[in-house]
């Protein structure tokens, strides 16, 4: 496990998958991480690449070969080396190897760094095309956030605060997760969704292109909560397990395979293309109160 830390955060992030398992404040005592009880959830903060989301059948084709490759793809699962270190910041970096090239056939190198500063937790995601031709990707975020946060407080004293009016219509999921075709009335006019566990009922709430890039776990009941950032990721993904103390904030580049969806990598929704040597970056921050 390392630790990362300054006088405000300390952050604990696991090897394998490159995963949070623990974010405190130092001085109000408070975890912000879901625990990642198995008999919910066992997963924290899982990263999500090379897709986000499932494939129809958990198959995509490319160059006329088909591979197999599951939800959210490999890297969660993966060990990832320590690549730099300081007190307050580590460096994870995953690159291809013979088992990835079987499901992914694509040379590349994955770097992800936390660091904190103040009271802010960021979290960078580099992709390197390591080839000779196009790669194909997608990139993204699943971190869960305990709620309720303060002792005290209910899951249904807390709401999801938006930093931009809403009017975005959600886009339901299939029963094997793929995005339906046509999205359904959900924001009106507003800044908040109140937070209830039946929400999450059927699945995760999946947006495309917010107004928002910024949303708050907030109560009236408690004066602690926190703001997860995510400028340039043009889908968000919002779940929690049935009955579980937590929600999910996903910000993503890339979504799941739509119910009508080719299959061929190239014609699938949010995919990203990097040339060869090409660099991808993009960032994500929470800041904790």
């Amino acid at each position: 496990m390392i630790t990362i830390a300054n006088e405000i955060l300390a952050v604990q992030i696991s090897p394998k998958g490159a995963e949070l398992q623990g974010i405190q404040r130092k001085d109000n005592q408070l975890e912000y991480l879901w625990s990642g009880d198995a008999a919910f959830w066992g997963k924290k903060s899982p990263v999500l690449f090379p897709i986000v989301g499932g494939l129809k059948n958990n198959q995509y084709r490319f160059e006329g070969k088909t591979y197999e490759l599951g939800r959210h793809g490999f890297a969660r699962d993966r060990e990832f080396e320590l690549a730099e270190q300081t007190p307050n910041s580590a460096t994870f970096v995953l690159t291809d190897d013979a088992e990835t090239l079987q499901r992914y056939p694509f040379p590349f190198t994955l770097g992800i760094r936390y660091e904190v500063r103040d009271a802010t937790l960021s979290v960078k995601y580099t992709v390197q095309n390591t080839g000779d031709r196009s790669m194909y990707f997608s990139v993204g975020a699943h971190p869960a956030f305990r709620v309720p946060l303060a002792e005290g407080t209910e899951y249904s004293d807390y709401h999801l605060y938006f930093n931009n009016t809403e009017n975005a219509g959600l886009w339901p999921l299939s029963p094997e997760g793929q995005i339906q075709e046509e999205p359904v009335a959900f924001f009106d006019n507003t800044q908040e969704l109140p937070l209830t566990k039946e929400l999450f009922y059927k699945d995760a709430l999946v947006f495309k292109h917010l107004a928002s890039n910024s949303i708050s776990v907030r109560s009236g009941k408690t004066p602690h909560g926190l703001e997860l950032r995510f400028p340039g990721f043009p889908y968000m993904g919002i779940w929690a397990a049935k009955d579980a103390n937590f929600v999910c904030i996903e910000p993503w580049c890339g979504i799941a395979d739509a119910v009508n969806a080719s299959g061929e990598l190239r014609e699938k929704e949010g995919i990203i293309e990097l040339a060869p040597e090409g660099i991808f970056q993009r960032e994500w921050s929470a800041i904790f109160f």
